[in-house]
């Protein structure tokens, strides 16, 4: 990676020692570099302020940092959440009962997505998703509270996990990002001084290796400076208040000349799709779709010839990582254009469109101002066959923050309830799986003749063969090299039922991508036969003239600017065994 500022790396700024995760301490991570302490020590404006109010905070009751500007109703959400005895769990050390650092995110109108069995009635009641975050365990807290019948149905914690962020923490960090550059000798340093340009992103989870930041031990953001041809990323750490770190990126060339639409009517989209299902019978299938908050498309009820096929199948994350080394980029999201988590929003609503031998169903999210760089496209596509075959699709169309970014999106595939077993070839036969477990996509990966990698059968020998990409499905795709997971379906518990919260950090290049927390420490055998398969590829971009790939720009053609697209897909296919 090559830097407008030779050698500029400033990098691992830890604080204090902070209890992460679950309620045990966690070391200090080594640092990779140490700012001069004169430079470290000082307590930014836009931090201080924040401090006094959680000083305030924790000897209150609650103690919690409430969110303020909303609605009655809203209110009454909170209000019920905070009164809730498992809501209240982990507000407060154990051994000593001190208050912990905690906050409530965000305070939403439930959706359809966001509902499972616990929380039905709120199919007739109107019901909200309370969000709160605590900073000492790295936990969220997510409630269901239903205003009409002043009760919570559902709590629900999850360890190591952190919310998305809202305006106050997005404001927090570009107001800590520029406090902490207007410290003597920093923007002489850099050559740049970023209260002159925009924060891009700034609403985006990220990660930088070597630091709390590093596996999501903190909570923080990225808000990041466009510089002539560069991206200036300033990692900024919300539990500590610091700057932990900057990097630049190369943005590639570009004509900076955004690529304008009437089409995205946010509120017709939202309207149409986010807030009840839509159900789509074709070809033999049968399936309801909506749009998430921060799952994108999902689809539910899906059978084929009248047998159930998957309970629900969805994308949960974008994981975009620039530099290998250093192991910095966003947790993305998409979803919804209006009251959602989404950094890249629905354009438009779901397509069908016709494919020979079938149908696809296609939904398109993008940035205001894509295709400029720090902008981003990503596309879902479901693919459907008269024969009973499907395939799941993910793309990203660029551009991008970087000319080095790697993608990895999460998608989840839960199955129709089944007494299902999973295997895998090895070369010579198919080899069970007893446990939960995860394995990677190589050049040594084993095939049958007919490309197959795993197969999927149920007690009567009906089932699927699973086809991971290898650039063979005709849409430009280099190869999926994918983690494949699969989990027991967790009755009594949310793994993903619900929408979910960024489930792993971004810039991991091992199987820590997310679902190996619903695996380990302890792997569950797979007796229930009722199982979720996580598919999580990987595609690297290239902005190299003639082989472009995962890549986007604003082209003159006819002399007006139009987008030319190098796009990058990926997806495994399922071909039905054991008859209709």
């Amino acid at each position: 990676m090559k830097t407008p500022v030779a050698g500029l790396l400033l990098a691992a700024l830890i604080l204090g020692a902070c209890r992460q995760g679950t309620p045990v301490p966690t070391p200090t991570p080594t640092a990779a570099a140490q700012l001069a302490p004169a430079e470290t020590t000082e307590v930014v404006p836009a931090f201080a302020t924040r401090l006094a109010q959680f000083e305030a905070v924790l000897q209150a009751d609650p103690p919690v940092l409430l969110l303020d500007g909303l609605d009655d109703a809203q209110q009454a959400a909170q209000t019920l959440a905070l009164r809730s005895p498992d809501f209240q769990r982990y507000w407060r050390d154990p051994a000593s009962g001190a208050a912990l650092r905690t906050e409530i995110i965000r305070v939403d109108p439930a959706r359809e997505s966001d509902l499972t069995d616990a929380t039905a009635a709120c199919q007739t009641g109107q019901c909200f998703r309370v969000e709160l975050y605590n900073y000492a365990y790295n936990l969220t807290t997510v409630a269901i509270a239903d205003v009409s019948a002043q009760a919570v149905w559902a709590v629900t914690h999850y360890p190591d996990t952190q919310p998305d962020l809202n305006p106050r923490l997005t404001e927090l960090a570009v107001a800590i990002a520029r406090d902490t550059f207007n410290q003597p000798g920093m923007a002489r340093s850099l050559g740049f001084t970023p209260d002159q340009a925009t924060a891009v992103m700034a609403s985006i989870k990220t990660a930088l290796n070597g630091t709390r930041c590093e596996r999501s031990r903190h909570l923080c953001a990225a808000p990041t400076f466009l510089a002539g041809g560069h991206a200036l990323w300033t990692i900024v750490d919300l539990t500590d208040g610091v700057m932990v770190g900057v990097r630049w990126t190369e943005l590639g060339a570009s004509s900076g000349v955004p690529i304008t639409e009437q089409g995205l009517q946010n509120e017709v989209v939202t309207a149409r799709y986010c807030e009840r299902t839509t159900p789509l019978e074709r070809d033999g299938w049968q399936l309801d779709y909506m749009l998430t908050s921060s799952d994108g498309l999902r689809l539910s009820a899906v059978r084929f010839g009248g047998r159930p096929v998957l309970e629900s199948a969805k994308l949960v994350d974008w994981h975009v990582s620039y530099s290998q080394s250093d192991g910095f980029g966003y947790s993305d999201a998409i979803g919804c254009p209006i009251f959602s988590a989404a950094a890249v929003v629905a354009f438009n609503g779901p397509q069908v469109l016709e494919i020979p031998g079938g149908f696809a169903l296609v939904q398109d999210f993008r940035s205001e101002v894509w295709p400029l760089p720090c902008n981003y496209r990503y596309e879902q596509r479901f693919e459907f066959y008269q024969d009973g075959r499907f395939r799941v699709v993910v793309g990203n169309l660029g551009r991008g923050c970087g000319t080095d970014g790697v993608y990895r999106p999460v998608v989840r595939l839960h199955w129709a309830k089944a007494d299902w077993h999973w295997s895998e070839w090895n070369g010579a036969e198919w080899r069970p799986w007893p446990a939960e477990g995860w394995q990677l996509q190589t050049s040594e990966t084993e095939y049958t003749p007919e490309g197959y990698q795993y197969r999927l059968t149920d007690g009567v020998g009906r089932g699927y063969f699973v086809t991971p990409g290898q650039g063979q499905f005709g849409d430009g795709g280099r190869g999926d090299n994918a983690y494949v997971y699969i989990t027991a379906h967790a009755a009594g518990r949310d793994e993903g039922d619900s929408d979910m919260l960024t489930v792993g950090p971004c810039c991991n290049v091992d199987y820590h991508q997310g679902p190996e927390k619903f695996i380990e420490p302890a792997p569950e055998a797979l007796t229930s036969g009722d199982l979720v398969l996580w598919y999580v590829p990987q595609m690297e971009n290239d902005e190299v003239p003639g082989q472009e790939y995962c890549w986007a720009d604003a082209v003159l053609e006819a002399g007006v600017y139009v987008p030319r697209v190098w796009p990058c897909y990926a997806g495994p296919l399922f071909t039905p065994l054991g008859g209709p």
